[in-house]
């Protein structure tokens, strides 16, 4: 009954590409409407990535990342360079979950999208996108 679902990779990656990026849109937009403030304590966690400068821009860069990221995972476009970015915020999410000695239980939903990501920068968007080939 379910050797048959192979015939629907493409419906899959849609499931994935719509359901992922809603949840950043919904996670990065509140950050991205939460001014300077919000963008430096975000910001901040790049110290854990050895980045010690700027902490407002990174943070705004992430907001961005998420928010606008998570829009173009829902239509498909621009997707491995979103896949990267998105890979890149998740990586120091997950840094600074070890950094302030959260260990792997709060690093693990980082983790896990990271490898979400980092997977389907390979897989691509499927035919249901934009970016279609």
């Amino acid at each position: 009954m379910l050797s048959n679902l192979g015939n629907y990779r493409n419906f899959g990656l849609l499931v994935m590409r719509v359901g992922l990026g809603i949840m950043f849109i919904l996670h990065g937009y509140p950050i991205l409407l939460g001014g300077a403030e919000k963008w430096a304590a975000i910001g901040s966690a790049t110290k854990y990535a050895g980045i010690h400068f700027l902490p407002t821009f990174w943070g705004l860069m992430a907001a961005c990342t998420e928010t606008f990221g998570g829009f173009l995972l829902v239509i498909g476009l621009a997707f491995r360079p979103v896949c990267l970015l998105l890979l890149c915020t998740l990586i120091v999410a997950a840094l600074m979950h070890f950094g302030t000695g959260g260990g792997l239980d709060q690093a693990a939903h980082a983790i896990e999208d990271a490898v979400v990501f980092a997977g389907l920068m390979f897989v691509g968007p499927g035919k249901y996108s934009v970016d279609k080939k």
